[in-house]
This record gives C-alpha cells, sequence and structure tokens, in this order.
C-alpha cells in the first residue's frame, strides 16, 4: 500500500530533484510511516532553487517522492491559480493509494472536496488550531477575522468526515474539532530518539541573573509570523531589566518579521540583551542552542503542540509558556502565563529566577514529561493510526472493484 500526504509546508528543490526543506520535516520524519507503507508520495508547493543554503536539510531519498502543485504564496495567489491546485489535486488523487491530510491548510482544503467527489476515505492528523492561529495578534491581515472563522470551519468538516483521525494534542484539539472516525488517537509529531534525551535533571543556577552572568532565555520557532510571541518576549526581558534582574535571549528561528523585532529591541533598549541566530537546519545544532540556555520561554498565541518545548524538556530545561493549545498538556499551571501579556510574563520570569529550588524542580518535572513522547513510546500509536489508514483504504478500494466489475 502506498501513500500520499498532503500537506501545507513549502520546499525546496534543486536541480538534481532532490526535495529539501527549512528546519521542519527532514528525511526522518517519513520514516515512520515507512514502516507501513511501500512509498511515500508527499504533495506539496515546491520552489525551484540553483542551489542549497546551509539551513537547508534534505526531505526526499529513498521511499519519499515529491509532487509539487502550482506555487502559490498567500491568499491572493492561490484564488488566481485556484483552478491550476484543484486540477493538480486531481491528477495526483486517482484512488491508487492511501491519503492522509496533515491539516488545517489551503492544500488540505482542496484534498479533501477532491476525496469527498471520490468517496476516498481519508486520514486526517490535526496539528493546529485555525481558531487561535487566526486570533488578534498573531496574524496581521484585514481578512483575519475572515479566514479565522473560514478556516475554523473547514477543520471542523475535514475532522468530522475523516475515517481515521490523530490529534497531536490529547485534550484541547479533540474539543473543538470532534470527528465522527471509526479510528481516533493522539500522538506527537515530534521526533524523540535517545540522543534528543540528557541524563539527569540541571542542577546549578546560583549567581545567575546579574549583570556579568544574566539567565539565558531561548526560543525556538519560525518568524514568519508572530504567533511564538517573540514580541512579547523582548518588552518582559525590558520590563525585567528595569527592575534589576538581567536576562539574555537567544532567537533560533527565521523570518520576515525579524528587522522588525530588531527594531523593537533597539526601541526598548535591550538589543545587546537578544541574539538572533537564525535558522538551524539540523537538530544537533539546535541541542546545542538549548544545552547553552537556562530557561526555555514559549508564551505562544497559539499552539497545537508545541515541538520545540518538549525537545527543550528532554535537555531537562526549565520552559515558561502559555495558557493555550496543547502547552497545558505539558506544564503545570504555575509554569505558564496568559498569551499576549507581558507584565505577566516578566513577573514569571522574576518568580522563577529567585528560586534556584524551583528550577531544579521544574528541570525534573520536565524530563520526566519529555520521555512520554519518547520515539519508543509513540511509534505503537503511530503504527496503530497507519494500520486503520491502510484497512479502511484497502476496503474502499475493493468496494470500488467490485462495482466496477458489476457495471461490466
Amino acid at each position: 500500500m502506498k501513500l500520499k500526504i498532503i500537506l501545507e509546508h513549502r520546499f525546496f528543490r534543486t536541480p538534481d530533484g532532490s526535495v529539501w526543506t527549512e528546519a521542519a520535516l527532514p528525511y526522518s520524519v517519513w520514516q515512520p510511516y515507512l514502516k507501513r507503507f511501500t512509498s511515500v508520495n508527499v504533495i506539496a508547493r515546491i520552489h525551484n532553487i540553483d542551489q542549497v543554503s546551509i539551513d537547508l536539510s534534505l526531505s526526499s531519498g529513498p521511499g519519499v517522492t515529491f509532487t509539487a502543485v502550482p506555487y502559490f504564496i498567500g491568499p491572493r495567489q492561490f484564488l488566481l491559480k485556484f483552478g491550476e491546485v484543484r486540477r493538480a489535486m486531481q491528477n495526483s488523487l486517482n484512488g491508487d493509494s492511501a491519503v492522509l491530510l496533515r491539516i488545517p491548510g489551503t492544500l488540505g482544503t482542496v484534498a479533501y472536496r477532491v476525496l469527498k467527489a471520490s468517496g476516498q476515505p481519508y486520514g486526517a492528523q490535526i496539528v493546529a488550531d485555525p481558531h487561535q492561529v487566526f486570533a488578534p495578534g498573531g496574524v496581521r491581515h484585514p481578512l483575519r477575522f475572515l479566514f479565522r472563522w473560514w478556516f475554523t470551519r473547514q477543520l471542523k468538516t475535514q475532522a468530522r468526515h475523516a475515517s481515521v483521525i490523530s490529534y497531536v494534542t490529547r485534550v484541547s484539539l479533540q474539543e473543538r474539532y470532534p470527528s465522527q472516525a471509526r479510528f481516533s488517537n493522539s500522538f506527537s509529531n515530534v521526533q524523540l530518539p535517545a540522543g534528543a534525551f540528557v541524563d539527569q535533571p540541571r542542577s546549578n543556577w546560583d549567581g545567575l541573573g546579574k549583570l556579568e552572568q544574566p539567565y539565558r532565555l531561548i526560543l525556538v520557532g519560525s518568524l514568519a509570523q508572530l504567533y511564538k510571541s517573540p514580541d512579547v518576549i523582548l518588552r518582559a526581558i525590558a520590563i525585567c531589566a528595569d527592575q534589576g534582574l538581567h536576562l539574555h535571549l537567544t532567537i533560533v528561528g527565521d523570518g520576515r518579521h525579524r528587522s522588525e523585532l530588531e527594531n523593537l529591541a533597539r526601541e526598548l533598549k535591550v538589543q545587546d540583551q537578544v541574539t538572533f541566530a537564525g535558522q538551524l537546519s539540523s537538530g544537533d545544532a539546535v541541542r546545542e542552542e538549548l544545552d547553552r540556555a537556562d530557561i526555555f520561554v514559549l508564551p505562544s498565541r497559539t499552539e497545537g503542540l508545541p515541538r520545540a518545548m518538549i525537545e527543550a524538556m528532554a535537555r531537562a530545561m526549565p520552559c515558561i509558556g502559555s495558557t493555550v493549545g496543547g502547552i497545558p498538556e505539558l506544564l503545570p499551571a504555575e509554569d505558564m502565563v496568559p498569551p499576549g501579556d507581558a507584565p505577566a510574563l516578566a513577573q514569571k520570569l522574576q518568580e522563577v529566577a529567585i528560586s534556584p529550588q524551583r528550577l531544579r524542580e521544574m528541570s525534573h518535572r520536565n524530563l520526566e514529561t519529555a520521555h512520554s513522547y519518547a520515539d519508543s513510546v509513540l511509534a505503537r500509536q503511530r503504527q496503530d493510526f497507519y494500520e486503520c489508514l491502510a484497512l479502511e483504504t484497502e476496503a474502499w478500494q475493493g468496494e470500488t472493484r467490485s462495482k466496477s466489475q458489476g457495471r461490466k
């Protein structure tokens, strides 16, 4: 049984046919699928490039191919190319493979309509919440309110009609996007092999927070939008500096809001307390940055289940997050703040900074939590999901052949 995956991520293709990705979705991500399916075909937007930059990772490889739909960025270009995108999707979804939608997303919505017309069952992986993605503060667009209503409605429909479904959260996404699927489970899309974990909790924060030895904060996330609230962290750092607590923030990630954030840091007079590390291509490089930092901060405006936070927890990092999406499934209430609230974040940072014992407890608890997301633990849930998708597809293909033979 072959598998086709439709997702929103944009890839890059070099002249030799290799397909590359920024940070997310390297070749290793497809390995669990190949344990059940003979091949994986990824249907996505692909931009042609002449050469590979240092921040790209290879996504194609043995057993994994890519099919490009007409390339677009943003709603205007999508509307102009809608007919081409729909035809490309119709040509690709011809019933010869199982189909998995990683949603929400524009391409997932197009694929859903094609599948609905043909009657083919599909699997759905719910990885984010558009109701939160398009909430005030996350996306700056005059039609944000319309996008919020539309994509939330579409995702509810796609979740409800999926034959098999999986959520990255254990509770929050299930409540907003219930399903009538014959099979439903939950597992994170994080990858945590044995090498992603440290052996022991952290223990030494004594003497930090001074001008000569500040607490080192880290944020890992795209700057294409302000979903991860880097602006809120900068404002919190400025508040803490005024109150005598010295912090230094490293931001791992890049995107169109970087220059805006650099300007904000200058306006707040904290530019010397911020390092923009840019996009890092490998897990090892990100883990090195995590190991150099003291506290992981993710006061997101919207989340599914944050992989970056789970990866930080596997490095025994104390974490502070917001009360959105799946973060409450990872952190206790005392380690969270309301989204978009810089004063609350500053207060929380000051609370933990004055208590090395609390930081040690956070480190121990987070490392323990991360072990429940290890590859060895999630493998069974993933394979159960893939097996049910394959069985549903095989049953449909058999019924389709029988009907076709009956008409003859």
